[in-house]
């Protein structure tokens, strides 16, 4: 019952538009009083001591710094230009620039609304000037940003391994090919519809000269070798994620000196937004982790274990299931608050029917993908159609559905083939 009132109380308040961090705090006090009274209270110094004495988390600041200051250098407008000279040719044409110029800004920024936000800003006018489509082009972007959460590094899952103790290394690894195939499977999509409507997509004739496709290099190789900095360092084993983001930090201050955009001014504003979306980012996690420790007090994970046991739910009924329940809290949740809600629920569960944790955090992160652009309230859309005055939701919502259709497939067949996400960190860490 205590579950039930706690849960209500935080769907509730959500609901009601209160900020995700009060509502989650509100709902783990609430639910512990309704456990053991006052007394319970007498936890929340050591749960709010480990949630801010972790090095992991401290990785967070690290790369969202990292971000801003490569989006003060043009980072956006950069990688646009840069990739579209290479895939102008494609049937579709600059749409795969949105899908290429997301994978690698996600790359970087860690996050699902950065990346849309800034590469519709620079696309849907270009695009739009150009006669493409506009709920195509809006879907790709919508489509391409879910890529910010999936292909390391990424806050989320960084999030998913506090609270479940994996190995970030093993997830980063884990999410870069699911991630580089759901960006060739948007793609394909993208090539299928041009061919069948070739006016949604206007053809470029031009030829992309040697001198083309030297200027785009330059645009982009300094970001790629960034990443590959990154995540080979991590993945060679040399240095933690920690480690890794203050690598990606110098970095990114060498590409802004590169490009002559390096200033007192850059530096100072990207500080100031990298402390208020990592302190948003930690106050989520601190006030989950109350939740967490209430849901702990309860046995509310024992009692699903037992659930299972009983109704005898085998791997491939339960995961369907957490499917609709990701989908629809997608609606109205940001992600990193699905994840710290349900992620210490599900985990006695998960342990009981002997599934890989590295490949859940995978599958949880494509979960949240799929909830950010469920229609008709996935934040993703809103981010979209807040490109330009002139974009409306429901014609992003109508570019998005067959995105959404593919990512739903892709995650059918991740649970029909794991070793999709489980080889390359084999291979790294287990060869």
């Amino acid at each position: 019952m205590e579950s039930l009132l706690a849960f209500g109380l935080l769907i509730g308040l959500i609901l009601g538009g209160l900020w995700i961090q009060f509502a989650v705090a509100i709902s783990g006090l609430v639910y512990i009083y309704l456990l053991n009274g006052f007394g319970g209270f007498r936890a929340l110094g050591l749960v709010s001591w480990g949630s801010a004495n972790s090095f992991t988390l401290a990785a967070i600041p690290l790369f969202v710094l990292m971000a801003e200051i490569l989006l003060g250098s043009g980072l956006s407008g950069r990688l646009y230009n840069g990739v579209a000279p290479f895939v102008r040719r494609l049937p579709g044409g600059l749409l795969h620039t949105n899908i290429a110029g997301s994978g690698i800004f996600a790359a970087i920024s860690g996050g699902s609304a950065p990346t849309a936000a800034a590469m519709s800003t620079v696309a849907v006018p270009e695009l739009a000037k150009r006669g493409y489509d506009r709920s195509l082009v809006a879907g790709s972007l919508a489509a391409g940003g879910t890529l910010g959460i999936l292909i390391p590094p990424s806050i989320t899952m960084i999030i998913y391994a506090t609270f479940t103790e994996t190995s970030i290394a093993r997830l980063f690894a884990a999410g870069l090919f699911p991630g580089i195939m759901l960006a060739l499977i948007y793609s394909g999509y993208i090539i299928v519809r041009a061919l069948m409507n070739p006016a949604m997509t206007p053809t470029v004739t031009e030829r992309a000269t040697w001198g083309d496709l030297g200027r785009a290099l330059l645009d982009i190789v300094p970001f790629l070798l960034l990443v590959i900095v990154v995540l080979g360092s991590i993945y060679g084993g040399l240095a933690t994620p920690t480690e890794a983001g203050a690598v990606g930090v110098v970095g990114a201050t060498l590409i802004a000196a590169l490009y002559g955009k390096l200033t007192l001014s850059l530096l100072t504003d990207s500080l100031s937004r990298c402390l208020s979306m990592s302190g948003n980012i930690l106050f989520v996690v601190f006030a989950s982790l109350i939740f967490a420790y209430a849901t702990a007090l309860s046995g509310a994970g024992e009692a699903l274990v037992g659930v299972l046991e009983d109704a005898n739910l085998s791997r491939t009924t339960f995961l369907p299931a957490i499917m609709v329940v990701f989908a629809i809290l997608g609606c109205f949740m940001e992600g990193l608050g699905m994840i710290a809600i349900i992620v210490p629920i599900l985990l006695p569960a998960l342990i009981a029917l002997e599934v890989d944790p590295v490949w859940f955090g995978v599958f949880v992160v494509i979960l949240v993908e799929l909830g950010q652009i469920t229609p008709p309230l996935g934040v993703i859309l809103f981010v979209v159609a807040s490109a330009t005055s002139d974009l409306k939701v429901e014609t992003v919502i109508k570019g998005v559905l067959p995105f959404f259709l593919l990512i739903l497939g892709f995650i059918l067949i991740l649970i029909a083939f794991p070793q999709i996400a489980l080889w390359f960190p084999s291979f790294l860490f287990d060869g």
